[in-house]
């Protein structure tokens, strides 16, 4: 919970081959809703001088000891489908599909808290079916 710094680093390019990087600086504020059973967090960056705004929300379901992430942004202004899974400990892993540059590819979001100071986020895509992945976004957290 709180307010974060995000320092991020994606692929210019996804599924393309690519290995060249774009780096930005990312705000960020979090908290829970629901009585602990979810929380929200609302990203705040600039591309090319122009705002852009993302919110997250996560929800867990107690039957199933799932947590589904969803994600919208000014730029869709819509939730997504979602990403399903779990935590084992401080690492969680959270998969879905999307199309991506023309392809469906499984989604893994990744999400590492074992220094909870500084956690990690992480993304990566599949196009054929969970063989390979390219990771293309890592967010790496700070307390603001």
């Amino acid at each position: 919970m709180g307010n974060w710094n995000i320092r991020n680093r994606t692929l210019k390019e996804q599924l393309a081959g690519s290995n060249e990087w774009d780096e930005f600086d990312a705000t960020q504020e979090f908290r829970l809703i629901l009585l602990g059973l979810g929380n929200f967090d609302i990203f705040h960056t600039e591309f090319d001088g122009k705002p852009f705004e993302g919110l997250t929300v996560r929800l867990f379901d107690p039957q199933t000891r799932l947590w589904t992430i969803y994600w919208a942004d000014s730029n869709a202004v819509k939730l997504d489908d979602g990403k399903v899974g779990s935590f084992d400990g401080d690492v969680g892993e959270f998969f879905g599909r999307e199309v991506v540059a023309d392809k469906d590819v499984i989604v893994k979001f990744h999400w590492d808290k074992r220094n909870p100071k500084t956690p990690i986020y992480s993304r990566a895509f599949s196009a054929d079916e969970g063989q390979t992945w390219e990771w293309n976004w890592y967010s790496d957290f700070s307390p603001r």
